[in-house]
């Protein structure tokens, strides 16, 4: 019964602006700003950390290298066919670009994740073990720790979009959403989609909450030690530290949760779409000026590089 009615399906239509024109183009400057700054801050980040050998030499800093990477390409996933799609009257998507995008959203949003649980592993050695900080955080630890990062999510979306790929689509090829994700495009199939949804429950959500837990457990452990510091000197050094860590973290969680762990999240609304924004599109783009303006290290880096450059 699950194939009844089903069709061949070469594209989708992507409804998750249902605004008035003059509100659409109102959107597509502000998205297209929001991406402009979003590449020019990652890219400086990366830039700056791999020309500076001081940077790229900290742990701490080669993550974070990789963190802008893992930002571009997320955005790079999402806001294109957004903009794409908010001057065009069709707002479509094929069949190929849908599960492509899905594949390459679900990877870059995963080693967001696990990147920055690598980066709160880093603040922890840093801080509760500050004596053997360089014989445990070292560069081939950090190369471990980039590497699963990246290959772990690429596993894990893999699987997801092959499931996606075996499903059939009914009359109705309207994806309440702005890109290709999984629970809207689940919505659509007229397929037995069981198998697909016990996943998500099951091993997604170990993908998605294991890097958070990890996160969680670092930041105890961590406020634990701060708090057994005498000096308040010293614990605002500890803390400081943290603070842009801590920032980004939030922000991209607790978006994050907004979506997928509220009650009766497959049901895509105005709420929804409007947390979607702010992690596909705000979040990268704050991480950069969080980093920066929050780190006298990466401004003195900066200087540096400037200086090697313009004098």
């Amino acid at each position: 019964m699950y194939h009844k009615n089903a069709t061949d399906v070469s594209e989708f239509l992507l409804r998750g602006f249902p605004f008035q024109p003059e509100v659409q183009r109102f959107l597509f400057p502000l998205f297209l700003s929001i991406y402009l700054l979003t590449l020019l801050g990652n890219v400086t980040i990366i830039l700056l950390i791999r020309s500076d050998m001081q940077l790229l030499q900290t742990p701490m800093y080669f993550l974070l290298s990789h963190l802008a990477l893992a930002d571009l390409g997320f955005t790079s996933t999402t806001i294109p066919k957004a903009l794409d799609n908010l001057l065009s009257q069709k707002k479509t998507i094929s069949y190929c670009g849908c599960l492509a995008q899905m594949y390459f959203y679900i990877s870059f949003g995963n080693s967001d994740s696990f990147l920055l649980a690598s980066m709160a592993y880093d603040r922890y050695v840093a801080i509760c073990y500050p004596l053997h900080y360089s014989s445990m955080m070292t560069h081939k630890r950090c190369l471990q720790l980039a590497a699963a990062s990246w290959t772990i999510p690429v596993i894990h979306s893999l699987l997801y979009t092959l499931l996606m790929a075996h499903l059939e689509f009914c009359d109705s090829r309207e994806i309440p959403h702005f890109f290709c994700d999984i629970y809207p495009v689940l919505d659509v199939s007229c397929s037995n989609t069981g198998i697909i949804e016990m996943l998500l429950v099951t091993e997604g959500l170990v993908e998605v909450l294991g890097p958070f837990v990890l996160i969680i457990i670092s930041y105890a452990f961590i406020f634990y030690t701060i708090m057994k510091i005498p000096s308040a000197a010293g614990k605002r050094k500890a803390f400081s530290t943290c603070g842009s860590h801590i920032c980004v973290v939030v922000l991209f969680y607790g978006t994050v949760s907004w979506v997928y762990f509220k009650p009766n999240s497959k049901n895509s609304e105005r709420k929804d779409t409007v947390a979607a924004v702010m992690y596909t599109m705000v979040t990268p783009m704050l991480n950069p000026f969080i980093y920066t303006l929050r780190n006298s290290e990466m401004k003195a880096a900066m200087k540096r590089v400037l200086k090697k450059h313009f004098h």
